[in-house]
């Protein structure tokens, strides 16, 4: 898989946009925080079941810190290098689907 490293000025602001949404600071990866859409409810309903425990696992605690007004301890924040968009190929399959839909609709 390609680094997700950012490179450059634009690769530079991603990062500290990353960081500055503060969801990392509650051990959420960026795809823990999309609105479930259509699209991307169908996606999750696609992933690997090991991989919905552990997304309803960050969710879950980090509505908890959240209701104590707390953040996990740096050193479990989420970095932007750990943080693998694991729905991403999912999203994409379902959007290429969606787009096909739509195009056989319109013949």
């Amino acid at each position: 898989m390609a680094s997700t490293a950012p490179k450059g000025f634009l690769g530079q602001l991603r990062r500290w946009a990353w960081n500055y949404s503060g969801f990392n600071k509650y051990g959420l990866k960026y795809h823990d925080i999309l609105m479930e859409t259509p699209v991307v409810q169908e996606a999750l309903r696609r992933l690997p079941d090991h991989v919905v425990d552990e997304r309803n696992f960050r969710i879950v605690r980090a509505l908890q810190l959240s209701m104590q007004k707390v953040y996990l301890p740096k050193e479990e924040w989420m970095t932007y290098e750990q943080d693998d968009y694991y729905l991403k190929q999912y999203l994409e399959e379902v959007e290429r689907e969606v787009a096909e839909r739509q195009q056989w609709a319109r013949k």
